[in-house]
């Protein structure tokens, strides 16, 4: 929100009151509070008057500092908050006339103890970014109400990212950001995943601790400063140092949570029947059989929609003039080697059987008459179900087990954006607050099912807030079919990734309208080198066979290309779970050093070794940007030398795939699922060795159980593998190979394979 009208004046209608000096300083072992009066005080008259602002200066963990600035302090606080995992850190406190401070870790934050006003935030000897004078403060708007504002400086060539899924442009600086979810589609400054977090190109990140409509003025109001205020009379924020992007996410997600690890089988391809497109079980095997007759991978198949009938969602009745032995048919397809999803939502129609059950057990949200909160848009007469209320949440998962023990093995929880602000919730909380949160409740209620019932917990989720990152998978929601929007999916998903979420997928082909072949052909390639892949779509099929035989080529390509991939992509999906690094990563989380990095949206790395850059135009044209060192393509084996700009044409079959220099792959020996055991038939491709490389390799459990490691001395490469038997190495465009100590030596078109091995081998180059 803009409080200011230009650099001089206000806004009409807002009264601003800045702190003014830490007129009173009171520390213990680890806070310090102080009093900040909003005018300057020169005698004792001038305390009879105020407003007066309490900041508070503590620290949640090592390296991040909280800053907590009140005004009113008796309201009452009816939540809901964000669950913040704290370490009580050692902190250090100066107070004396030269200098107040507080210090945790390498981070710490200074205000002048004597007079004026700022707060300025310094690591390691250097100020990184700070609170000037007219920054904190207390705004009065006629008509709205009090707000409580902070501003932190930007730095000359200083770009911040992330603040949730968003499809606006990829740098933020220059835009208005409101958090508060809404279904905005991809195509609009709307966000499903709205995140009070951002991170900056200069080693730190702000997380505002509010689940509330936070305002951010990102170098808009003021273009040296991201401004953020709420409503109310209290703002709460952590600035979080790294010093580097990977360990500013780090610590963020150590605050608020990690994901847990989805089950290898999700990273396979899904196929659903689309929205509003007409099927039955027939017509469901004629796609599965398809696939199959056609040599092409499919891993989970998902109904949409009308499974249930129309009017009745969510009733989680499967619909009985279409599925009439629901069970049965699940158990086939599980025959077939499929996973099942079903979509949901947290909204129940005044047609569905639980309407009634709902109202009468006050499973729903009411208005303050106590009438349930009802309209007509999604469904007629729908209500919504109420998750503060611990009889709901089992009532409603209790239908949601039913499913899971008729075959359902994963929900699709889709909404939880469109969520009323005239209601009273059964735990009392704030309705406002509310709005951000809800969908943590409803997600976390069907990931608790899951849990509950053994099965392995995944979700696709549309909506989220902060710490939904602990409950994957997320999907960008509804996208045109074309290039654009193929493009503003994947500032979407690399946003999210800057706002500690760690997987992430996209409907292949977009969502709204039938995508020309060409689109559909260039989103297999960018939606199978994602973290998870679906072919979705609204009013058409997406398989591949409508399209072109080439598409049928291009999908069976990529998903087997994935397949293979696994034992490296699922050890990627475990540094995820590990350490709050997302799996596709915008190039700044790589290479922050590199400042042509800074401002890529077009391309990302697949984990820390893949970079990939999805082709957005009919004519197959790709132009990207490849950071420092000798790159590998890795479908062609084709050299790379970087820093430079590529521009180059790419066939349907192809696409910008390079390895990162000093790789060692692993590669698997299966292309047709992606949960087999990795580390049987191992290929170890190493690309570009320099002095050492390693590499570790999960189990289905995600525990690494195989590490390999090679090390060049001179001509000489020594590799040593612990954990597998029977792998090979391949020598991607090495050196020439002289001699080997163990296996059988050939050449391929990619390089040297030395296979059947086991223990380690010395190659003399």
């Amino acid at each position: 929100m803009k409080f200011t009208d230009g650099a001089w004046m206000m806004r009409e209608g807002v009264r601003a009151s800045y702190a003014a000096e830490a007129y009173q300083i009171h520390t213990t072992a680890d806070e310090i509070v102080i009093t900040a009066p909003t005018t300057n005080i020169r005698h004792r008259g001038d305390t009879l008057q105020g407003p007066v602002l309490k900041v508070r200066l503590s620290s949640p963990m090592e390296d991040v500092i909280r800053v907590k600035i009140t005004h009113f302090e008796g309201g009452q606080d009816h939540g809901p908050h964000f669950e913040i995992a704290e370490t009580s850190p050692s902190v250090h406190i100066q107070n004396n006339d030269q200098e107040l401070s507080l210090t945790s870790g390498k981070l710490s934050v200074s205000i002048p103890p004597k007079s004026g006003w700022s707060l300025t935030f310094t690591a390691e000897g250097k100020a990184i970014t700070k609170s000037p004078g007219r920054s904190t403060a207390l705004m009065n708007v006629v008509g709205e109400g009090s707000y409580i504002q902070d501003q932190l400086t930007l730095g000359v060539g200083e770009c911040v990212y992330g603040l949730g899924e968003r499809f606006s442009a990829f740098v933020k600086n220059g835009q208005v950001v409101d958090i508060w979810n809404k279904d905005g589609g991809t195509g609009s400054d709307q966000a499903y995943k709205n995140i009070p977090f951002y991170m900056t190109n200069q080693g730190y990140g702000v997380f505002v601790n509010d689940s509330g409509p936070v305002s951010f003025e990102v170098a808009s109001e003021k273009v040296s400063r991201v401004g953020f205020s709420v409503p109310g009379e209290a703002l709460e924020y952590f600035v979080i140092y790294g010093p580097t992007p990977k360990e500013v996410l780090h610590k963020y997600t150590a605050l608020t949570g990690r994901a847990t690890l989805p089950p290898a089988w999700s990273f396979g391809l899904w196929l659903t029947t689309s929205f509003t497109t007409s099927y039955d079980e027939a017509t469901i095997n004629e796609f599965i059989d398809g696939m199959a007759q056609r040599d092409l991978p499919l891993h989970v198949f998902h109904f949409d929609c009308f499974w249930m009938r129309g009017f009745h969602w969510c009733d989680f009745e499967w619909d009985p003039d279409v599925f009439p032995a629901p069970t049965e048919m699940l158990a086939r397809l599980h025959e077939k080697g499929l996973k099942v999803c079903v979509w949901i939502n947290p909204y129940i129609a005044q047609q569905s059987a639980l309407f009634n059950e709902g109202k009468a057990g006050g499973f729903l949200l009411k208005r303050a008459n106590g009438d349930v909160w009802q309209w007509d848009m999604w469904q007629p007469g729908m209500a919504i179900v109420d998750f503060t209320n611990p009889a709901a949440c089992d009532w409603f998962k209790s239908k949601l087990r039913a499913l899971v023990k008729q075959g359902v093995d994963c929900f699709k929880t889709d909404f939880g954006e469109r969520i009323p602000t005239d209601v009273v919730y059964h735990d009392g909380s704030d309705p406002v607050r509310m709005h951000n949160y809800y969908t943590q409740l409803y997600n976390q209620a069907v990931f608790e099912v899951m849990q509950e019932e053994g099965v392995d917990p995944v979700l696709f989720a549309r909506s989220a807030t902060v710490g939904g990152q602990k409950y994957p998978v997320h999907w960008g929601g509804d996208c045109w079919s074309d290039f654009e929007s193929m493009a503003e999916s994947l500032r979407g998903g690399l946003s999210l990734g800057m706002s500690g979420f760690g997987f992430w997928s996209h409907d292949i082909g977009g969502f709204e309208g039938m995508p020309p072949a060409a689109v559909y052909k260039r989103w297999i390639a960018f939606g199978l080198l994602s973290s998870h892949s679906r072919l979705h779509g609204s009013s058409s099929y997406r398989v591949p066979w409508l399209f072109d035989e080439e598409a049928v080529n291009v999908l069976r390509f990529f998903t087997k290309l994935k397949c293979r991939l696994m034992p490296y992509l699922f050890g990627q999906a475990v540094e995820a779970r590990e350490s709050g690094l997302p799996m596709m990563r915008a190039m700044h989380l790589e290479f922050p050093a590199d400042r042509t990095c800074n401002t890529l949206d077009r391309q990302y790395m697949l984990g820390s070794s893949l970079l990939v850059a999805p082709v957005f135009s009919h004519e197959g044209m790709a132009e990207y940007y490849i950071p420092e060192g000798r790159w590998t393509s890795l479908l062609t084996a084709t050299p790379y030398w970087g820093p430079k700009w590529v521009r180059e044409e790419h066939g349907a079959l192809s696409i910008p795939l390079l390895v990162a220099p000093n790789t060692i792959l692993a590669v698997g020996g299966e292309d047709s699922r992606p949960d087999y055991d990795f580390t049987a038939g191992l290929t170890f491709e190493v690309y570009e060795l320099a002095a050492k490389a390693t590499c570790r390799v999960p189990n289905l459990a995600g525990e690494y159980v195989v590490s390999a490691t090679a090390v060049r001395d001179g001509g000489q490469i020594t590799f040593s593998v612990e954990g597998a038997a029977n792998w090979s190495v391949l020598l991607v465009r090495h050196d020439s190979i002289r001699s080997a100590s163990s296996g059988t030596v050939t050449q391929t078109e990619r390089g040297t394979l030395i296979s059947g091995l086991g223990g380690s081998v010395v190659v003399q180059t």
